[in-house]
């Protein structure tokens, strides 16, 4: 779909007149239809101008470090890797062998789109 930037702008401004202040169990079955409409409108809109990248894999181990309060010996060990290996990793200086990508997705709960990025 090509969508025009006067169309999305519009299209917003229909969303959000549809949307703010309330809920969508309270819209009508006509305004769910036309809600629907304009948010594939905006969708496209912004898929084509607006792309939102996958972020990094190091970025992701790295958020997950912390979010699992691990330091990179403690990711070494989990991984079964030594911490040299993980710290080169995480500089960028090595790629990551499958091996290790799979025990990443395994044990660090990272989606494998990500890792095959």
């Amino acid at each position: 779909m090509i969508v025009s930037k006067e169309k999305y702008e519009k299209s917003l401004r229909v969303v959000d007149q549809l949307l703010v202040g309330r809920s969508l169990d309270s819209l009508s079955d006509d305004e769910k239809v036309q809600l629907e409409f304009h948010t594939d409108i905006v969708e496209a809109y912004e898929k084509e101008y607006y792309p939102i990248e996958l972020p990094s894999l190091v970025d992701v181990i790295k958020l997950r470090m912390f979010e699992m309060n691990l330091k990179q010996k403690d990711l070494a060990n989990l991984l079964e890797v030594s911490a040299t290996l993980i710290s080169e990793y995480l500089k960028g200086r090595r790629d990551i062998t499958l091996d290790v990508a799979k025990k990443i997705h395994k044990k660090l709960d990272i989606d494998a789109d990500i890792i095959l990025q």
